[in-house]
C-alpha cells in the first residue's frame, strides 16, 4: 500500500494537476456565483478542455469545478437572493436576511468555513469509507428510495416556520407542477394543455430563478423609492472562529447528512442541505430566528451542500454508478481515457485512485483560499445601487435560464413562476416548501411505481426492507415530535398569563 502511496504522488505532483484543481475551483466559484449558471453546466463546458490532458489532470479540473460550484451558488444567495445552485436555494432562507441586516460579510464567512469543513470531512469519508458507504448504497432500491424521500419530505414541516398550514399548500403546489410532462410509465400528457414543450416537463433552473430571484426584483420596484436606503453595502463584521465554534455542532451534523446522503445515488446536495437546515432548526436553541437571519442556518444548508462532493465519487469510483448528474458527466471523462470506474479499477490502476484522491483534499485548501477571495471581490456586488444591480441580475437570471436549453419558452416558465413567487411573497406563503415538493416529487413518484411493478401491485414491498422500516420509523417519530411541538406553543404563550392571574390574586 505505501508503495502504491509513494507512485500516486509521484504522478500527482506536477505543476499541470495543482494549477488544474486550482482552476477548476476558481471556474467553478465564478460558475456557481452567476444565477442560472449550474454546476452541471460548469462541468460540461469544461469537459471538452479535458481530452487533450491527461486522465488524472482532466478529471482533477473537473472535480474542482465541481466543488467550487457548490459554495459559488452561495454568494449571490446570500447577496441579492439569486441562488447560484439548486442547493444554494436553502442558504437564502438565513443568508439573504442577514445580508438585508447589514451582516452579510459574516453569513459569507461562515458559509465559507462550513463549506470547507464539510467538503474536508466529504474527502475523508471517500478516501476511508468507500468501501462502507458504497456497499450501504447498494442496498437501496426503488423502495427504500421511497421510504427515504417520505421521510425528507417532513422536512417542509421544518421550513415552514410557524405557517404549517401554509407550508403544506405551498409543498402541494410543488407536487403538482412536478407532475407536468409525460407520464414515464405509460407515456400519457400530464398538465400539458398541447405544448409540445411541456412534454419534457419544468426545467428545474427557470422555475428556482423564477421562484426566488424575481419576486424580489418585483417587490423591490413596486416599494416607494427610497433613496439612499436601497444601496446595500457588504458591512458588518467578520465572521469569526467563535461563530464556527457556535455553528460547529450544525454543521458537523449537516457534514454528515451530505455524506451519507451523498453515497446515496440520485439524492444530491440540495435534499442534503434542507435537510441538515430543518434538523439545526429542530435541535436549536432559538428555532423562531431561523428564517429570519440566524447564522446556524447558513452554516447548517452550506455544510449539507458540500458535504455531498466527495461522497458522490464513492459509487462512482466503488462500484462505477454515478451519484448525481455531475458524477455522470466525469463517468463520461472516465470513459474517454478509457478507464471504467468499478471495483476491478481498484486492482488495475490503484494509484491513480490515489492521485486523484491527493488532488481531492489539495481542493478543499483550494477552495478556502479562493473562497476568501471570492468574498473580497465578487461580494463587491452588493455595494452597486439596487437600482443597477437589479436590473442586470434581471438580464443574467434571463441568460441563465435561456442557456440551459437555448429555448425561449423557459424565459416565459421562469417569468410566470416569477409572478407565482411574487404572489406567494405578498400572502407570506413559504416557497422553500414548493422547491423540496418540486425537487423530490419525480423520485417519490418513479420509485413509488417501480417498486409496485416489482411487486406485482403488493404494498408490503415498502415493509419487507430493514432500511424501509428504518426510514418508516425515522418519520414516524418526526411526525410526533412536530405534533407535541405543536400543541405546546399555545401552552407556552399562555403561561405567562396565569402567572400575571396568581400575581393579582
Amino acid at each position: 500500500m505505501l508503495e502504491n502511496i509513494a507512485d500516486a504522488f509521484v504522478l500527482f505532483l506536477n505543476w499541470d494537476n495543482i494549477l488544474a484543481v486550482f482552476a477548476g475551483v476558481l471556474i467553478g466559484t465564478i460558475t456557481g456565483a452567476i444565477p442560472g449558471m449550474t454546476t452541471p453546466m460548469g462541468v460540461a463546458l469544461v469537459l471538452p478542455f479535458t481530452f487533450s490532458l491527461n486522465p488524472v489532470t482532466g478529471i482533477l479540473l473537473l472535480l474542482g469545478v465541481y466543488k467550487g460550484g457548490l459554495y459559488g451558488g452561495s454568494i449571490t444567495a446570500i447577496l441579492i437572493k439569486a441562488p447560484g445552485t439548486p442547493a444554494a436555494a436553502c442558504t437564502v432562507l438565513d443568508g439573504f436576511p442577514l445580508s438585508q441586516k447589514g451582516q452579510a460579510r459574516k453569513a459569507l464567512d461562515i458559509a465559507l468555513f462550513a463549506s470547507v469543513f464539510a467538503d474536508f470531512m466529504s474527502n475523508l469519508a471517500l478516501i476511508l469509507l468507500a468501501g462502507f458507504l458504497a456497499s450501504f448504497a447498494l442496498k437501496f432500491g426503488p423502495p427504500e428510495f421511497f421510504t427515504l424521500i417520505i421521510f425528507a419530505l417532513t422536512i417542509i414541516a421544518g421550513v415552514s416556520g410557524d405557517r404549517l398550514a401554509m407550508g403544506v399548500v405551498s409543498a402541494c403546489m410543488g407536487l403538482i407542477l412536478a407532475t407536468v410532462g409525460l407520464d414515464v410509465v405509460y407515456g400519457t400528457e400530464r398538465f400539458v394543455f398541447n405544448e409540445y414543450e411541456l412534454m419534457a416537463g419544468l426545467n428545474f433552473i427557470p422555475v428556482l430563478i423564477g421562484l426566488f430571484a424575481l419576486p424580489e426584483i418585483l417587490n423591490h420596484f413596486t416599494k416607494p423609492v427610497l433613496g439612499d436606503l436601497e444601496h446595500n453595502q457588504l458591512a458588518g463584521e467578520k465572521g469569526t472562529f467563535a461563530d464556527f465554534k457556535r455553528c460547529f455542532k450544525s454543521i458537523f451534523r449537516g457534514s454528515l447528512f451530505g455524506v451519507i446522503l451523498g453515497a446515496i445515488p440520485g439524492i444530491g446536495g440540495a435534499p442534503a442541505a434542507f435537510l441538515s437546515y430543518s434538523e439545526a432548526k429542530r435541535t436549536s436553541k432559538n428555532p423562531e430566528n431561523f428564517g429570519k437571519g440566524e447564522i446556524e442556518g447558513v452554516a447548517a444548508a452550506e455544510a449539507g451542500n458540500n458535504g455531498v462532493a466527495g461522497a458522490t465519487m464513492i459509487p462512482l469510483l466503488a462500484l462505477g454508478v454515478p451519484g448525481d448528474v455531475i458524477t455522470a458527466v466525469i463517468l463520461g471523462a472516465f470513459m474517454i481515457h478509457g478507464l471504467t470506474p468499478g471495483p476491478i479499477m481498484f486492482q488495475t490502476n490503484i494509484d491513480m485512485i490515489y492521485a486523484i484522491f491527493i488532488g481531492i483534499m489539495l481542493s478543499s485548501l483550494y477552495l478556502f483560499v479562493i473562497g476568501k477571495l471570492s468574498i473580497k471581490y465578487i461580494s463587491k456586488i452588493s455595494d452597486v445601487p439596487n437600482r443597477v444591480l437589479y436590473p442586470i441580475v434581471l438580464v443574467l437570471c434571463a441568460y441563465g435560464a435561456y442557456a440551459v436549453n437555448n429555448n425561449l419558452f423557459d424565459i416565459l416558465v421562469m417569468l410566470l413562476m416569477g409572478l407565482v413567487g411574487f404572489t406567494m411573497l405578498r400572502l407570506n406563503i413559504p416557497t422553500a416548501p414548493f422547491l423540496i415538493a418540486f425537487v423530490l416529487g419525480p423520485l417519490l413518484e418513479d420509485n413509488f411505481r417501480q417498486s409496485l411493478l416489482l411487486s406485482h401491485g403488493e404494498i408490503d414491498i415498502f415493509l419487507r426492507s430493514p432500511i424501509c422500516i428504518v426510514f418508516w420509523c425515522l418519520t414516524f417519530i418526526t411526525l410526533v415530535m412536530l405534533v407535541r411541538t405543536y400543541f405546546k406553543k399555545p401552552a407556552k404563550m399562555s403561561a405567562p398569563e396565569g402567572a400575571n392571574n396568581s400575581t393579582a390574586s
